[in-house]
């Protein structure tokens, strides 16, 4: 099968947290159309069977295969940890997770070695990130830390709301005298709440997204495989959600900067399962 290079990026996520990836391949990769899929109304995937994990994010993957994509990036570290293998082994294009790209970058950021994980419940289960890391360095002590709490604030759109910080506080209070230089934004939802999270970090620690870093490992790729659009055709990105619209639409609106979104709705698996 021929895979053409106007062809759009796709993007599957548990919820609104994949737009932070979204938003760096737009802003990056300008020729680039992207179609995303947000499974707001399963979200979110943390503290689900890793049996429900996999069969969600293969119905997200099937839906964006059948609209003709040519690259699929799954922006949420849950779905990465336990699917990736199994996405890459299932279609014929490139299939991009976050976990790597924030695992180097985390590496080559910190000096102490120290470095602390944000995650879903799922994603720190999983050690995900621990094995990242330990394939790139030895050396590196690693803090995993779940913070479930934080994937319903940003759903909600409660994310730049004042009254969180004691949400905020308490879930990161197991950090407050640990020792470490960096901490990795193990979920696509975190960068939201990127100004609180740091508020409750110790002095001087420095914040790595991997969403911010995905965009990177997109554009190699793109170039490896000669996917990358070199006719500037883009088209303004197509949203999809299993969940409301309007929430979504307000969201994507805020964080991305457009105006009037393109937010469909999209059901996904059998009859009832949402």
């Amino acid at each position: 099968m021929k895979i053409l290079n106007e062809a759009p990026i796709g993007v599957i996520d548990s919820g609104v947290g994949g737009l932070t990836v979204v938003k760096e391949i737009h802003h990056y990769l300008p020729n680039e159309t992207i179609l995303y899929i947000g499974d707001d109304a399963r979200c979110p995937y943390g503290p689900r069977s890793v049996e429900e994990v996999k069969e969600f994010t293969m119905e997200m993957a099937e839906a964006l295969a059948e609209m003709g994509i040519k690259m699929l990036v799954v922006a949420c570290n849950t779905a990465t940890a336990v699917t990736l293998d199994m996405l890459r082994e299932r279609f014929p294009f490139p299939v991009l997770g976050v976990i790597e790209p924030g695992a180097r970058a985390a590496v080559h950021v910190s000096s102490t070695r120290k470095i602390a994980v944000l995650g879903t419940i799922g994603t720190i289960k999983s050690k995900a990130y621990e094995n990242a890391i330990s394939s790139i360095s030895a050396n590196v002590e690693i803090i995993p830390l779940a913070c479930p709490e934080f994937v319903p604030l940003v759903e909600s759109g409660q994310y730049k709301q004042k009254n969180i910080q004691p949400i905020m506080q308490k879930s990161l209070e197991p950090l407050a005298h640990m020792k470490f230089d960096t901490a990795i934004l193990g979920c696509t939802h975190y960068p939201l709440l990127h100004d609180q999270i740091q508020e409750q970090l110790p002095a001087g620690v420095t914040i790595v997204s991997s969403a911010y870093e995905t965009v990177r490992d997109v554009e190699s790729t793109l170039a490896g495989f000669n996917l990358a659009n070199i006719s500037g055709a883009r088209k303004e990105p197509i949203f999809y959600t299993t969940g409301r619209l309007e929430g979504f639409k307000s969201i994507a609106t805020d964080w991305l900067g457009i105006e009037s979104p393109d937010v469909r709705h999209i059901i996904l698996g059998k009859p009832g399962c949402q």
